[in-house]
């Protein structure tokens, strides 16, 4: 019997660092929002950082450039430890509906550091979703030099629709991750500590 870490350091210096960049990334991006709003609401400005366009969109920039290079390292760590297809592998649309119907009874079992099928299919679309947030916030921020990009994603307008999903979906992982730290409040202190367990 020997003891393993659940979650190990690159994981969690990455989650915090994540963690802290969408909280700016958010409030920023929602300023901007507000100066250009693409449907008829706004966000109370209480939940905004920056001031002013100009303002929010220099946080917006700093923290971009931190949250991609976290994002990055997260990635190649991922591959390179086989994280990815040890915690998220495999998936099945079947384990999915189990899993769910489970969790929505309040009946789901919950190992520390084992995901389950829902939490796997949450972290794969939540990284295809940071992945269309980056590719449709270039095409946003530089629309004359990346017009073929901005052309793949159905123009300029279009791509600005594009990015509110990606962080909208982003933004309801966050969500549906805090609610399941609050109901299985366990798991946090691991991610804090890096917790071990023991295995054969």
């Amino acid at each position: 019997m020997s003891k393993k870490t659940i979650h190990p350091w690159p994981v969690r210096l990455t989650h915090w660092i994540n963690a802290a960049c969408m909280v700016c990334m958010f409030m920023s991006g929602w300023a901007i929002y507000n100066a250009s709003p693409l449907f008829d609401f706004r966000f109370p400005g209480q939940l905004t950082v920056g001031g002013w366009l100009g303002g929010a969109l220099a946080w917006h920039f700093a923290f971009m450039w931190l949250l991609f290079i976290n994002g990055l390292l997260y990635v190649l760590y991922g591959l390179i430890s086989r994280h990815f297809k040890r915690d998220f592998l495999p998936i099945s649309m079947q384990a999915v509906k189990h899993d769910l119907t489970a969790a929505l009874r309040f009946r789901l079992v919950h190992n520390t550091g084992v995901y389950n099928a829902v939490q796997r299919l949450m972290y794969w679309l939540v990284l295809a979703a940071g992945v269309l947030v980056v590719i449709s916030g270039l095409a946003i921020w530089k629309p004359v030099q990346l017009q073929e990009l901005v052309g793949l994603l159905g123009g300029y307008d279009f791509a600005r629709y594009v990015h509110f999903a990606a962080m909208t979906v982003i933004g309801a992982f966050v969500v549906v991750h805090l609610v399941l730290v609050l109901l299985v409040p366990k798991t946090l202190l691991p991610m804090i500590t890096g917790g071990v367990h023991d295995h054969d």
